[in-house]
């Protein structure tokens, strides 16, 4: 592990109950690269998320964050590693009832004691990296789905974090919104110098931006680690599950048929009835 690396996975385990989602995983993200957490639905990315935010604690293994393992941490210090973070939601999520501005100054309001002015020249400057400066008195329901989603991304970053954590920023955005937001996210992570995480399924997009990738395959026991690498390698690899996963295919490890009795039998009447 290197001292610079800002998030460290050392051989966690995690589940909901009886239910195992995350299987033995290791994993370290480098000082300013762009990572990104690839794997299909449901295979237990955002629980990634939560587990690096401290929302939930490893069964087992190790989460460090800034050198700071979570794991029994308390409240105040948690709160001191999570301000040094930024985390784009999933469609954004912004407040309905503030404005632009006001959803972006909103962070700095409750994390600083900047002066009004201050906060301002900051605020429009955010809005300035994502383009949207001139819709800083708009509220979020005068614009579009793209825009807000870049609006969030000003306030991820209001307070310039170290690590910028995104949970399927792609999700639902259209062909030119999403590459805007796509290469938002590589620019403003060399500007502030940070190192991000990008939890998606989006595979053309996530390539063309990512340093590395890591994808997630399911398992009995939870999620594993099934390829960590450089885009260019991960798509010479020869492993069943990447490739499926990468091309889309319906043949392969992940079956595209639910397990269920032989349809003759189902005719039959021989398969008991659900």
């Amino acid at each position: 592990m290197s001292p610079s690396s800002p998030l460290v996975f050392s051989n966690v385990c995690f589940g909901y109950g009886m239910r195992p989602v995350i299987d033995s995983l290791s994993l370290e993200v480098k000082a300013g690269e762009v990572l990104a957490i690839m794997g299909g639905s449901g295979v237990g990315k955002t629980t990634l998320l939560r587990l690096m935010t401290g929302l939930v604690a490893s069964s087992s293994g190790s989460v460090s964050v800034f050198n700071q393992s979570l794991s029994g941490v308390s409240h105040q210090d948690l709160f001191a590693v999570r301000r040094r973070m930024g985390l784009l939601f999933q469609f954004g999520a912004l407040f309905t009832d503030l404005s632009c501005f006001e959803n972006v100054a909103f962070p700095l309001r409750e994390h600083t004691t900047l002066s009004e002015q201050m906060i301002q020249d900051i605020v429009l400057l955010k809005l300035e990296s994502v383009g949207l400066r001139g819709a800083a008195q708009l509220m979020p329901s005068e614009i579009s789905g793209g825009m807000a989603r870049r609006v969030a991304l000003a306030r991820a970053i209001a307070l310039d974090p170290e690590l910028i954590l995104y949970d399927e920023p792609f999700a639902g955005l259209d062909p030119i919104s999403l590459g805007v937001t796509a290469r938002l996210i590589r620019r403003l992570n060399d500007a502030l110098g940070a190192s991000s995480v990008v939890v998606t399924h989006d595979v053309a997009e996530t390539f063309a931006i990512a340093d590395r990738i890591a994808v997630l395959a399911p398992g009995k026991a939870g999620a594993r680690l099934v390829a960590v690498g450089e885009p260019t390698s991960l798509r010479e690899s020869q492993d069943p599950y990447l490739r499926q996963f990468l091309k889309g295919e319906e043949d392969g490890p992940v079956g595209f048929h639910y397990p269920a009795p032989n349809l003759s039998d189902s005719f039959f009447g021989k398969a008991s009835r659900p």
